[in-house]
Parts: C-alpha cells; sequence; structure tokens
C-alpha cells in the first residue's frame, strides 16, 4: 500500500455489516482501532492505554472518508501512517483497500492522556521517538 509501512490484513465479518448489506460506519471505526492497536504493539511495548510513563490516549474526533462500499467476506488491507507529531498529540491517518481499490480514508487525531490524573500530557519520551524514527519524520 503506497505511502503506508504498517498494514494488517483484514476480512470483513458478519459483525461488520448493517442492514444496508454493506460494512456499517462503526465498523469502519473499529477497522482504525484494529490497525492502531497493531501499530503501537509493532512501535514497542505500546498500547492505548500504555504508551510509558503512566500514559495513554484519547480520541477527542474522528474523521472518514467514503469511497466505496465494502461487503461481506471482501478481504482488505488497513494502513495506518502517523502524519503529525506534537508535544500532547499525535495524528494518524488510515487507509482500507480492497485489492487497488481504496475503499476508505480517514484520520484520527490522538491525544496523551494520563488516565489516573484524567488530564492530557506530554507524549512520552521514548514513545516520541518511536513514532518519530518509524515513521522517518
Amino acid at each position: 500500500m503506497e505511502g503506508f509501512r504498517f498494514t494488517i490484513p483484514y476480512d470483513v465479518r458478519v459483525a461488520d455489516i448493517n442492514y444496508g448489506g454493506h460494512v456499517s460506519n462503526a465498523a469502519v471505526l473499529s477497522f482504525f482501532q484494529d490497525a492502531r492497536i497493531a501499530y503501537l504493539k509493532h512501535l514497542g511495548p505500546f498500547s492505548e492505554l500504555d504508551l510509558g510513563e503512566e500514559c495513554g490516549i484519547i480520541q477527542p474526533e474522528a474523521h472518514v472518508y467514503y469511497r466505496g462500499e465494502m461487503f461481506l467476506s471482501d478481504r482488505l488491507t488497513i494502513g495506518v501512517r502517523v502524519t503529525e507529531v506534537r508535544n500532547s498529540a499525535f495524528v494518524m491517518a488510515y487507509r482500507i483497500e480492497r485489492g487497488a481499490e481504496v475503499m476508505a480514508e480517514g484520520t484520527t487525531p490522538l491525544v496523551a492522556f494520563d488516565y489516573g490524573r484524567r488530564k492530557p500530557r506530554r507524549l512520552p519520551v521514548e514513545f516520541r521517538q518511536a513514532l518519530l524514527k518509524f515513521e522517518k519524520i
């Protein structure tokens, strides 16, 4: 997948389909989350709740752009990358393809968050360095 150094495969399941017979809006956000979780794990010992230094991430918004319908048993490739790194946040971009056809794209800003104190905070240094190194930003 051009422009994405990290991808995961995904086969559309019955639970992903809505009454219109195609993948639901909620499922696409779940696809993004599955890819995000795999990406964080690939970077190191990171997860949405643990970027190190008692820091996780919180997602204040999500943007999805649908390019085509996806159906039961479609074999998809989901790409994820970091497009921007700030002091306390970063932005992830996603692309879902079926074969060479783009089916959906999107972005999620993600804010470093201390769940114990219930407050935003700076990104942990080790995590920030891992992002910058992997993405070559």
